[in-house]
């Protein structure tokens, strides 16, 4: 399951611990992200790697300052991080809206870096 982040340094301390996060900016008032969920929570629960690969879901009415620090602008947006970096998977570094295949193999190539990394 990914993990809610509340606040900036729950944000932070994530990025901090884990190689590679996955992170869902999502509204609840928007149809696209309550379209993907289920499917960024299947991702999570497959997927998921402790220390090495993790998910993380920022709602944006809730956490405004990681909005602004990310420039956040259409929901959902999906960013990918590499040692507390944003980096390209797949030829993304972002995914805006509700792209099941994009965000599916970003997160299937995020998660055979994860376990081929020494970390």
């Amino acid at each position: 399951m990914a993990q809610h982040i509340s606040s900036p340094s729950a944000l932070d301390q994530l990025l901090a611990s884990t190689t590679y996060v996955v992170v869902d900016f999502y509204a609840d008032w928007c149809p696209p992200c309550r379209a993907i969920a289920p499917i960024f929570n299947s991702l999570a629960t497959q997927h998921s790697l402790e220390g090495k690969l993790q998910f993380a879901e920022v709602n944006v009415d809730e956490v405004r300052q990681l909005v602004m620090t990310y420039g956040i602008t259409a929901m959902p947006t999906f960013l990918f991080f590499k040692d507390g970096t944003p980096v390209e998977i797949n030829s993304h570094t972002v995914i805006q809206g509700a792209d099941r295949q994009a965000l599916v193999a970003a997160v299937e190539q995020m998660s055979k870096l994860a376990q081929s990394s020494d970390n």
